[in-house]
């Protein structure tokens, strides 16, 4: 069973996967910072100077009216803080989109590279266009 583990965790595919994790984990951090320190502020201030994150509505007014969520969270009055619901929207949106964003860039970058090579005729392994021998199976190929 140990041996079995082992051969698992040698697998090509485990490792890139937890390489995928650790540099998505990295990755979204970077995205978060940019998201909500430097695309939010310019958006709330375009909505007129809104933080969404202090937006709530007050469920019980006997403990009186909270001047804002923080207060109300103090004084345990119970509020639906919609503004963290809407600010989290947004954030998810936007990183969305830069996410998108930078598949796009890699997949055209990915085409780019593709479109310079071609494949061996006798083994069909990608090779640059100006190669003359194939780096799979040592075939000639002839000038490019």
């Amino acid at each position: 069973m140990l041996k079995e583990f082992k051969e698992f965790l040698a697998r090509g595919n485990v490792l890139d996967l937890a390489v995928a994790v650790i540099i998505g984990a990295a990755f979204g951090k970077i995205v978060t910072s940019l998201v909500e320190g430097i695309i939010m502020p310019p958006v709330g201030l375009l909505l007129g100077k809104v933080d969404f994150a202090n937006l709530f509505l007050v469920l019980d007014h006997s403990k009186g009216a909270p001047a804002s969520l923080a207060d109300a969270k103090a004084k345990g009055i119970p509020v639906i803080a919609y503004g963290a619901f809407i600010n989290d929207i947004v954030n998810f949106v936007i990183i969305a989109f830069v996410i998108f964003l930078v598949v796009k860039i890699a997949n055209s970058l990915r085409k780019k590279q593709e479109a310079a090579t071609k494949d061996c005729p006798h083994c069909l392994t990608a090779i640059p266009l100006a190669a003359t021998r194939c780096s799979g199976c040592c075939a000639e190929l002839g000038a490019a």
